[in-house]
């Protein structure tokens, strides 16, 4: 007869698959591994994760809701400001750089193992980026500049700058220089749009 389910058993579980999936990759981690670093049987895992894709979904999407409530902490912190809230996204990941254990972004890592994936995994991983791209997009469009699209692109290719950097040394000064130049982007922008403004008060 399968084992009940114990209470809690399903994040611990999760929580010993994260650290194995995070440090490893996906591929280069079994199950077998999983139950034995768990202490768990192979019925309880199965009972929650009744084969590696749904571990491996379930992995990516609660490292997911954790970026996105980290990247709406610092955004509602700013609330109205649409060019803090930019550098605030930008330093929220900045002061990862040099953090132990940090390796970058899970999600990332999977597609990069999985480029072509059309499996639950790669929807979450996939859905993730474009949100988080989108979310920027908005932000960049509220600053009123003439070219809120070359705003976005400047600020997503910074982030995905800092993540990349993860498979270096940890050096912070790479998080302070990103920091700078996503400042340095958006107040170009707010300064132009206000002499934008200036000229056309004038005309």
């Amino acid at each position: 007869m399968p084992r009940r389910p114990v209470a809690g058993s399903r994040e611990r579980i999760l929580d010993v698959a994260t650290a194995l999936f995070y440090a490893r990759g996906v591929r280069a981690v079994g199950m077998s591994e999983v139950v034995d670093a768990a202490g768990c049987g192979k019925n309880l895992l199965y009972g929650h994760f009744p084969s590696k894709a749904d571990l491996v979904a379930a992995y990516l999407e609660r490292f997911r809701e954790r970026r996105e409530a980290a990247a709406e902490r610092v955004v509602r912190e700013r609330d109205g400001d649409p060019a803090a809230q930019l550098v605030a996204l930008v330093a929220e990941v900045a002061g990862r750089i040099g953090t132990p254990g940090f390796r970058g972004c899970a999600l990332r890592h999977y597609l990069v193992e999985f480029p072509d994936a059309d499996d639950a995994a790669g929807r979450i991983a996939r859905g993730y980026l474009q949100d988080s791209r989108t979310r920027v997009a908005d932000l960049a469009s509220h600053l009123g500049t003439a070219d809120p699209d070359g705003v976005t692109e400047r600020v997503w290719l910074v982030v995905e700058g800092l993540y990349a950097s993860a498979a270096r040394p940890a050096d912070r000064s790479t998080g302070r220089a990103a920091v700078a130049l996503v400042t340095e982007t958006v107040e170009s922008a707010v300064r132009g749009r206000r002499q934008a403004n200036g000229c056309s008060t004038k005309s």
